[in-house]
């Protein structure tokens, strides 16, 4: 089972309102990733939008309604593209966005999202390695503020920090996780106190 990162663009953070999901991006690898733009649902008619959120990651209302795809189409290819895959985020809120989602396409869940803290605890990383790895990647180029980017550098974090560990992401001489006979579910409960939990709550 593989792994795959994902990452939401909103309207807005909750405490600033009630925020609607505009932009999901997903990535295998740190090389791609895939993104969708999504049309604001009437579900979601009334809910807050701010300027800060817009300037942050520059996507525009008539863009969306220009550009967006409907709920329901990008739920049914979010479910063709996660398949059998094991998906994290950096923040819990993208737990939240995606049931947001996928309530609007009257669909189940495409995935469910767990936590890189889970990823963190599984590999022993300190807040040093985290550190050291983040400042690593600072030196490639990846974008910022867009779902597909904030992905795809999600991914090389996972990355850097399992090749520290004396592992790639493509074979480990050991397995990452260590599940049960009975499998253990992944959703948005809290995994320990990591490093990044500090920046896990600032998505957008």
């Amino acid at each position: 089972m593989h792994i795959v990162t994902i990452d939401f663009e909103a309207s807005c953070l909750p405490v600033h309102g009630r925020s609607f999901p505009i932009e999901v991006g997903i990535a295998a690898s740190s090389r791609s990733a895939r993104s969708w733009l999504i049309r604001p649902h009437p579900d979601w008619t009334g809910w807050d939008w701010t300027e800060e959120a817009e300037a942050m990651h520059g996507i525009s209302r008539e863009q969306l309604l220009a550009e967006g795809l409907p709920a329901g189409q990008v739920v049914a290819e979010l479910q063709e593209a996660l398949r059998g895959a094991r998906v994290f985020a950096d923040s819990y809120l993208d737990a939240e966005w995606m049931a947001t989602l996928a309530a609007a396409a009257r669909a189940p869940l495409p995935a469910k999202v767990g936590h890189i803290e889970e990823i963190l605890a599984a590999l022993g990383a300190s807040g040093h390695d985290v550190a050291e790895a983040d400042a690593a990647l600072d030196a490639q180029r990846f974008g910022r503020h867009r779902a597909g980017e904030d992905a795809r550098r999600l991914f090389a974090l996972i990355e850097e920090l399992r090749e520290r560990a004396g592992a790639t992401v493509s074979g480990l001489a050991r397995p990452l996780f260590h599940w049960s006979s009975t499998g253990r579910e992944l959703g948005i409960a809290r995994a320990p106190a990591s490093p990044l939990a500090a920046s896990a709550m600032a998505p957008l």
